[in-house]
């Protein structure tokens, strides 16, 4: 009987995604490396099956898994440990969330779009904070503007915490390649190439460009729109622009091979992976905005969304947990590399995310 299984369970998200599922009724079954600590978490939800798998050993991931399961993965950072996962949904004919927001993987997971349609797997990456209020925020942009032919998304935070694992994944980020959605098309783009301001209960905040999974989906819904871009927001616009300043000089070094290969290895080596993160009291105090704005050729903004909500990881467990369910319950409306507009329809995701405390 199709089963979800929750790969990295006992790290910090994966650990809130474990309850997010369990407080939905639902028996995952609990995987990762260490028996000991699977045990513990799944005497803490109140009892469940576990799994050992380890990314080293692609083998035991791939074990996890029958036809029509659901994976839910959450080891990260997922350009160093989240290929063995993908992998092994694919070979199985499983559906596939992550909670990824590298770029250079989401296009990985992308890339994979004609075999997993031929294994009848869906696969719905970067299904967390990172990207879905954004591609929802722009959908609905979309619906209300649809001779638009460009839209911006703006992510921003206030008081945040971050994880081991974020963190971990936003270093290795500055020293990967981005993109960007320039007509029609996919291309490469230095993040931080571009700066974007946009209206944020009711004052200006900048953000700067980063790869989403945006530039990927949203064409798929709206074929008129030539131009994406997604920017990550950041205190004032001289933090703005020193940003831009960092991510242009690890461009360039990160452009000759050696570098790039020790810049690497000093991560792996100094950035560790689960090492905890914010805890309830923190989180209850963050607040969260998406904004998107869907324009003419001209730039004239034709409309605008702004979705808030609450702390990231709580909003990316409750969505994890809502579309593994839904993906379990036949509730996918097709197959491939979707987005989440694609995978489950405008108005059934927008319930899912304000139930997830994402609201207009």
């Amino acid at each position: 009987m199709p089963k979800i299984v929750l790969f990295g369970a006992t790290g910090y998200t994966g650990r809130l995604t474990a309850q997010a599922l369990t407080a939905r009724g639902a028996t995952p079954v609990l995987a990762g490396r260490n028996a000991t600590a699977l045990a513990k978490l799944a005497a803490d939800v109140g009892g469940a099956e576990t799994a050992v798998a380890d990314v080293t050993d692609p083998a035991s991931v791939r074990a996890l898994l029958d036809r029509g399961d659901v994976l839910v993965t959450t080891v990260g950072p997922f350009l160093r440990f989240g290929g063995p996962a993908l992998e092994a949904a694919v070979a199985a004919g499983a559906h596939y969330f992550d909670s990824t927001g590298e770029g250079p993987f989401i296009r990985t997971v992308f890339d994979h779009d004609d075999r997993a349609r031929a294994a009848g797997s869906g696969l719905l990456t970067a299904f967390g904070f990172d990207y879905v209020p954004g591609n929802l925020a722009a959908a609905l942009a979309l619906r209300e503007a649809p001779d638009a032919v460009r839209a911006d998304i703006g992510y921003f935070i206030a008081a945040p915490g971050t994880s081991g694992g974020t963190r971990a994944s936003m270093a290795g980020m500055l020293f990967e390649p981005g993109f960007a959605l320039r007509g029609g098309r996919v291309v490469a783009e230095r993040t931080g190439a571009r700066l974007h301001t946009f209206d944020v209960a009711g004052s200006p905040h900048t953000g700067v460009s980063v790869p989403g999974s945006e530039h990927f989906t949203l064409t798929r819904s709206y074929p008129r729109l030539r131009e994406a871009g997604v920017y990550l927001g950041v205190p004032a616009s001289a933090a703005a622009r020193g940003v831009q300043a960092t991510t242009l000089l690890t461009d360039v070094l990160t452009r000759v091979g050696p570098v790039k290969r020790l810049v690497d290895n000093a991560l792996a080596r100094v950035v560790k992976g689960s090492t905890g993160g914010p805890g309830p009291e923190s989180r209850a105090r963050t607040r969260t905005w998406a904004v998107a704005e869907a324009s003419d050729a001209s730039g004239r903004v034709l409309a605008s969304v702004t979705l808030t909500g609450g702390d990231p990881y709580d909003f990316t467990a409750a969505i994890l947990a809502w579309g593994a369910q839904t993906a379990l319950d036949g509730g996918l409306l097709g197959t491939g590399a979707l987005g989440p507009v694609d995978a489950f329809g405008l108005d059934t995701l927008t319930a899912a995310a304000e139930a997830a405390g994402l609201r207009r």
